[in-house]
């Protein structure tokens, strides 16, 4: 029987998706619904298994908790990229690791979420309604407001097209811009620095890696407007979140949608839990129940195709 830890089940999702009782004397899970507290603990617990079931940059599978764990034959991922397993050393002990589809939209649609959030002070407004009182801010209009867009591929042209609904201008930037492509969706290309200048709402959807870490830092959100929002549903590091803070209390911008921080979960000490025009959200960008089926069915999928011989969706 194969030995299976589902991590970071924060909403023990796996149980009510699969039917465990299925694979009675074929798997034997332990779900794991909080994170560890070091990587020290991790190797503890996990030691005795030989599959582990993970959601993409949750626990990180770095070079030492991986070669600490002599059963491990098989790591599944939620996406086909995941930044947080050490690829070399997986290879170097023949563990084969594999992903899972998932679903784009739900991270489009967070993003107008926290758009809309901030726009018309949605936080601030339901807070003051549960202590009675009724109007207590102003908000503003979508329709003519510039929508900058920072990465235009799946989830960017979702927004973009979401935002031609609302009557929006929508410019985009990125290293890679795909001009026919932004041509096609009716998306101005702009240079980074016009879009930060001239946008009201940057959006931020590009992929995480060495050329966009701390891709906005103090120099960039000095050039924004007062009056500009900043949404980053992408990830934490594009984000100096230092320079953010600051921004933040001294009021550079009118506020930020966030869903994603360098540090996750986020502290309960952390700055930005206490600064009123920061809107937060736990990473909930693709936690979905479609999204959520999709990943378990397919890392089982995926495990019995690998003790099949016959691995699907390897990453490589």
């Amino acid at each position: 029987m194969i030995k299976i830890a589902v991590l970071d089940d924060y909403q023990n999702a796996f149980q009510q998706i699969v039917e465990v009782g299925k694979y009675k004397g074929k798997f034997d899970f332990k779900v794991f619904n909080e994170p560890f507290t070091d990587e020290k603990e991790a190797i503890v617990e996990l030691e005795e298994f030989e599959a582990l079931f993970i959601m993409r940059e949750r626990t990180p599978m770095t070079k030492d908790l991986i070669e600490s764990l002599p059963k491990l034959k098989y790591i599944m991922t939620s996406g086909m990229r995941n930044k947080a397993i050490d690829l070399e050393t997986t290879k170097k002990k023949n563990i084969i690791v594999c992903g899972t589809e998932i679903n784009s939209n739900p991270a489009a649609e967070i993003t107008w979420a926290l758009i809309l959030g901030l726009i018309r002070n949605m936080k601030q407004e339901i807070d003051n309604m549960f202590q009675g009182y009724w109007q207590t801010t102003i908000g503003f209009e979508l329709k003519g407001k510039m929508l900058g867009l920072i990465g235009l591929g799946k989830i960017g042209t979702q927004v973009a097209r979401i935002a031609k609904a609302f009557d929006m201008e929508v410019c985009a930037w990125s290293e890679n811009l795909n001009l026919s492509h932004a041509n096609e969706v009716g998306v101005l290309p702009m240079s980074k620095e016009d879009l930060i200048k001239n946008s009201d709402i940057i959006s931020i959807h590009i992929v995480l890696g060495e050329r966009y870490k701390d891709l906005i830092t103090k120099k960039e959100l000095d050039m924004m407007k007062k009056t500009a929002f900043l949404i980053n549903t992408s990830r934490g590091l594009i984000i100096n979140e230092n320079d953010l803070v600051e921004a933040l209390k001294d009021e550079k911008i009118a506020g930020v949608g966030l869903d994603v921080f360098d540090k996750e979960p986020l502290p309960q000490d952390h700055k930005l839990r206490f600064l009123p025009n920061a809107l937060l959200l736990p990473h909930i960008g693709y936690v979905t129940a479609e999204n959520y089926t999709k990943f378990y069915l397919q890392m089982i999928e995926n495990l019995e195709g690998c003790l099949n011989n016959k691995p699907i969706r390897v990453i490589s």
